[in-house]
């Protein structure tokens, strides 16, 4: 059997051209689609490559489905993903293809695990979305930390931070709000304010005996303060992945949440300013504002520093809300990691013996625990020991 076709929709953005790169060092030679023809081919170019190209509206759905054919391996890095995204994901999964994308925005991802689910799995398609900072790390430390657990674990927190690389002891780093300035883009800020706008959602089973839910609740509702390596980070609550799919594999969860850590000592001071703001939120004319102010917010042209780095923790907790075990994982930019994440996966499901669950679903589910923990070392993701660290 052939490998299958893989199509990169978003090469020449930021974050698509590191996918491209990590898709050219394991030497595939994926399509290129996208509205520009020659911004595409001079891509190709600048790599040296030839490649397929294909000119599409991201937003057709004629055009996606005559793009996107049985078997094919779709990854996408074109957002705002509720505003561009949908066409892509439900053409992927009406062809049979497999689908992954660079997504950060929880509703985005609800609802293709919702909405998508029946028709990706009639049709033999696997649909992950948020396969990459967002939110694969959240959702490989959980479920390491639940299996170290046991069947005592009922609750799974996941908190995602930055550091610096170069500024003494990594793990020991807590981030600023310059550095939620610096070593992000633009395009990453622009969202994260348009999600202060839109609902969020969390998993809660308010009973061992009742039946499970998503519950809607707006991102930033909640401060939670996650305990490592001697230092104590702050997150804000936000919706991720992690509240779709850990429930899927561990099925005794009464709650997960997931946090960002990102603003470090200014977690809380932020969180109080978004919930009185809340009211403000509701008027149409107040979203399209802040919509608008959001895409002239200062530094959108310029890249991140090049010292940034990830840290994930999760903490799992038995009904009590004693913590039972503690997972942190260590790697690079959340840029590089998306890159390296969306190369992997994509290069993995493109194989023929590839063996994926078909339908929508968080990544443990979709290429189960050890594949993902080999991958996610493959992009340069790795556990890391909090205690060695306070000891250096």
């Amino acid at each position: 059997m052939e490998k299958r076709r893989i199509v990169l929709l978003g090469a020449t953005g930021y974050t698509g051209q590191r996918v491209l790169r990590e898709l050219l060092a394991r030497g595939e030679k994926p399509t290129l689609a996208g509205r520009s023809r020659t911004r595409m081919l001079t891509l190709a170019d600048r790599y040296e490559a030839e490649l397929p190209v294909a000119e599409v509206d991201v937003t057709s759905a004629a055009d996606l489905a005559r793009l996107v054919e049985p078997g094919d391996v779709v990854v996408s890095t074109v957002g705002p993903f509720m505003r561009l995204g949908m066409a892509t994901v439900t053409a992927a999964a009406r062809a049979g293809a497999h689908y992954f994308d660079s997504t950060g925005e929880g509703t985005f991802a609800r609802r293709v695990l919702f909405e998508l689910d029946a028709v990706a799995a009639v049709r033999g398609a696997t649909l992950v979305p948020a396969f990459g900072y967002d939110y694969v790390p959240g959702n490989l430390a959980g479920a390491l930390a639940l299996t170290r657990a046991g069947e005592r674990a009922r609750h799974v927190e996941t908190g995602y931070f930055i550091t610096r690389s170069g500024h003494g002891a990594e793990l020991l780093y807590r981030s600023t709000l310059r550095d939620a300035f610096t070593l992000t883009t633009g395009g990453t800020r622009q969202t994260l304010v348009g999600a202060a706008a839109e609902d969020g959602f969390a998993y809660r089973r308010p009973r061992p005996w009742a039946a499970a839910r998503m519950v809607d609740e707006r991102a930033g509702k909640r401060v939670r303060t996650f305990h490592y390596s001697g230092v104590k980070r702050a997150a804000m609550t936000v919706p991720g992945t992690e509240h779709l799919g850990l429930p899927e594999v561990f099925p005794q969860l009464e709650s997960v949440e997931v946090g960002l850590g990102w603003l470090g000592r200014w977690t809380r001071p932020v969180q109080i300013a978004a919930t009185i703001q809340v009211p403000l939120l509701r008027s149409a004319k107040v979203r399209a504002a802040l919509a608008r102010w959001s895409e002239r917010l200062p530094g959108s042209q310029r890249e991140p520093d090049p010292d940034g780095r990830s840290l994930v923790i999760a903490v799992a907790r038995d009904g009590h809300g004693r913590p039972l075990a503690t997972t942190a994982l260590n790697g690079p930019d959340p840029y590089e990691m998306t890159g390296s994440l969306l190369a992997w996966g994509a290069a993995r499901a493109a194989q023929p013996d590839a063996v994926l669950k078909p339908g929508a679903h968080g990544p443990v589910a979709a290429f189960g625990l050890e594949t993902l923990r080999l991958g996610a070392a493959e992009a340069g993701v790795h556990e890391v020991d909090g205690a060695s660290a306070r000891r250096r």
